[in-house]
């Protein structure tokens, strides 16, 4: 996807049609409309043409967009676990795996990267209705896998926003809450960790639409990301304009939350209550 965007990035900054692009590595007008899409595989071979042909001479930034290339072909850990995960569940993964800068609002439950594994377990039986118990192992092991992100030394800035919904909204037993609103605590501490809860007592915000995720690259030529999951698919939108309407989104959700001293005080309190 981050590719097959860059790609379409070039040929609409050159005006070069698809079919000219195609006709260039000997194939469709559709073929360059999937590779655009993320939805085909890339051949070395017609990624190079396509370089050439978009006038990108520059040995560096080949290098980069052939190094992603043979990057997109190779099948990554988390494609064992595909037969029990929605289908487009994978490609956020990937994308999650190979930013620099994650940032979100969650408001149904905790986000995924910061679940302690009793409320995974607890979250995805009631996601997963009449799964077998191993089925359900395996989607808790993705998600604790998935966590090693954070605290790789490489690991990416996370910036989260939580609802107070999410955290009031018991996924398991007391014990469950409780570990769970204690790991916030300590996690937020990290200092790649940037936490933030935003409270019942400030009313309407800007997150009226429901939770969200932006996904930053180290590339500085590649563009962020937006992931919206919804009930039987995701969207993955990348056009600034879109884009920039969900950064402006989460800073004013950023802007109207509480710091991350105060969200940290607000969850001992909500320990306290538990």
């Amino acid at each position: 996807m981050l590719l097959g965007s860059q790609l379409r990035r070039l040929r609409e900054t050159r005006g070069i049609t698809r079919e000219a692009a195609g006709y260039s590595i000997r194939a469709s007008e559709s073929k360059i409309s999937r590779m655009e899409l993320g939805r085909v595989s890339f051949k070395t071979r017609d990624v190079e043409d396509l370089l050439t042909l978009y006038g990108i001479t520059d040995e560096s930034e080949r290098t980069s967009l052939l190094s992603l290339a043979r990057e997109a072909n190779v099948a990554g850990w988390w494609h064992s676990y595909s037969d029990v995960l929605p289908s487009w569940f994978p490609t956020y993964v990937g994308l999650e795996g190979a930013c620099s800068l994650i940032r979100a609002y969650e408001v149904q439950f905790v986000h995924g990267l910061l679940q302690t594994e009793a409320y995974a377990h607890a979250v995805v039986r009631r996601g997963m209705k009449g799964a077998s118990e191993a089925d359900v192992e395996r989607r808790v092991a993705l998600r604790l896998e998935r966590q090693k992100y954070l605290v790789d030394e490489s690991g990416p800035e996370f910036h989260i926003v939580l609802d107070e919904a999410a955290l009031r909204r018991p996924y398991g037993d007391r014990e469950v809450m409780r570990g769970q609103l204690q790991h916030l605590i300590e996690v937020s501490e990290r200092p790649n960790v940037r936490l933030q809860i935003m409270p019942f007592s400030f009313g309407g915000h800007s997150g009226e639409s429901g939770a969200f995720t932006i996904l930053s690259f180290p590339e500085s030529d590649l563009s962020d990301v937006v992931y919206l999951e919804q009930l039987t698919s995701a969207l993955y939108l990348d056009k600034h304009e879109d884009v920039a309407q969900y950064e402006k989104a989460l800073k004013e959700l950023q802007q109207d939350s509480p710091g991350p001293g105060e969200s940290r005080d607000l969850l001992r309190g909500l320990l306290q209550l538990s």
